[in-house]
C-alpha cells in the first residue's frame, strides 16, 4: 500500500551529511532530513536500543548516552537543557520507512496516531539517518531538547499523557517505483498568543450535551486519569529553529512492521527511583561534621 514519507533534500550541518537526491523520477539515493548514509552496516553494539538489527541511538553532543536495560526496556538518563538527536539504522539491504514519534508525538507532524498511520521518514538500505528535533516546515526544524513536562513539547499542545518514551516502528519497501510529491506547506509555527492545543477530554465534556446532569458534572466524570504535568520529570521541549530541507514522496510499504524500538528517558533522580541505576553514594553531613567538633581531643599529649 502506497503511504507519503518524507526525505531530504540539500541540507547542510556540521557533522551531517546531504540527505536525498531524486531525480528524472529515478531514485539515487534517499534519506531522511540531515541523514547520513552509510554503504556498509554499522557494527552491532550492546548499549543501542535494537530489534532485528534496527537500531535507535540518543546522542547528546554528538556522543551516544549510555542506555540501561530493565524490566524489559532500554532507559537513558536525560540531561536537563541539553540538546539531542535520534541516530536511526537500516541493516539491511531494502529501503525503509520509519515511523518516529518523540513523547508520543511524530516528529514529522506533531500528531499522535498508529505508526501504520503515521508520516515516516526514509532510510536507504544499509543507511543511517540522524533527526535533530521538530519538522516545522519544508525547510526548518526546531531541536530537540530535554526540559521538564509542563515546559514540553507536547505539554504545549495539550497532549501530555506519553512523556518520557522515545519510539520508532520500521516498515520495509515492496520495491515500487518512486513517486515525486509537491512539497507540502509550511505549518503554522506555534507561539505564545496562540492556543494550538487539541482538543482534551475536558473540552470535549464542557461542550458536549449530558444527559441527567450539568456540564460540570461531566466535567467531573471526565477527568483524566494521569497526573498533570510537573518540573521535575523529563520531557522533551521545541527548541532552537535549524534548517532541514526535506520533501514528500509516496512509498509502497509492507503493512506489517519489521521492528519496533522503543527508550525510555528519566532524569536521574527517577531512575534512581524506579531502580534502573544505583543510589548515589551519601555525601557527608557537612552541618552534623561541624556540629561534632571540637576545640581539643580531651587526652594527654602524644609520645612523639
Amino acid at each position: 500500500m502506497f503511504k507519503k514519507v518524507l526525505v531530504g533534500i540539500a541540507a547542510f550541518a556540521a557533522f551531517i551529511a546531504l540527505s536525498v537526491c531524486v531525480a528524472d523520477y529515478g531514485l539515487r539515493r534517499a534519506a531522511a532530513a540531515e541523514a547520513e548514509v552509510t554503504s556498509t552496516p554499522l557494527e552491532p553494539l550492546d548499549t543501542v536500543a535494537a530489534e532485528n538489527g534496527f537500531s535507535v541511538e540518543v546522542l547528546i553532543d554528538g556522543a551516544p548516552t549510555t542506555e540501561y536495560a530493565a524490566r524489559g526496556r532500554r532507559y537513558i538518563e536525560a540531561l536537563e537543557n541539553a540538546e539531542y538527536e535520534l541516530r536511526i539504522h537500516n541493516p539491511t539491504s531494502s529501503r525503509v520507512a520509519v515511523a518516529l514519534s518523540v513523547d508520543g508525538l511524530n516528529t514529522i507532524d506533531a500528531r499522535h496516531t498508529s505508526a501504520w498511520d503515521a508520516h515516516k521518514w526514509v532510510i536507504e538500505p544499509y543507511g543511517t539517518i540522524s533527526v535533530r528535533g521538530w519538522q516545522m516546515s519544508s525547510e526548518n526544524a526546531r531541536r530537540f531538547y530535554f526540559t521538564t513536562e509542563r515546559d514540553s513539547y507536547a505539554a504545549k499542545l495539550g497532549q501530555a499523557a506519553n512523556l518520557g518514551v522515545v519510539s520508532a516502528v520500521f516498515f520495509r519497501e515492496r520495491n515500487q517505483p518512486v513517486t515525486i510529491m509537491p512539497v507540502t506547506p509550511a505549518p503554522k509555527p506555534y507561539t505564545k498568543d496562540e492556543d494550538r492545543r487539541a482538543p482534551t477530554a475536558n473540552d470535549r465534556a464542557e461542550s458536549a450535551p449530558t444527559r441527567g446532569g450539568t456540564v460540570a458534572g461531566a466535567k467531573e466524570r471526565s477527568i483524566q486519569p494521569y497526573p498533570p504535568p510537573d518540573d521535575e520529570s523529563a520531557a522533551t521541549g521545541i527548541g532552537r529553529s535549524v534548517r532541514n530541507d526535506v520533501q514528500w514522496i509516496h512509498m509502497d510499504l509492507d503493512p506489517k512492521a519489521v521492528a519496533e524500538v522503543t527508550i525510555r528517558y528519566e532524569y536521574r533522580a527517577a531512575l534512581v527511583k524506579l531502580g534502573i541505576i544505583p543510589r548515589d553514594y551519601p555525601r557527608p553531613n557537612v552541618l552534623d561534621r561541624r556540629e561534632r567538633a571540637q576545640g581539643f581531643d580531651p587526652k594527654y599529649c602524644p609520645v612523639p
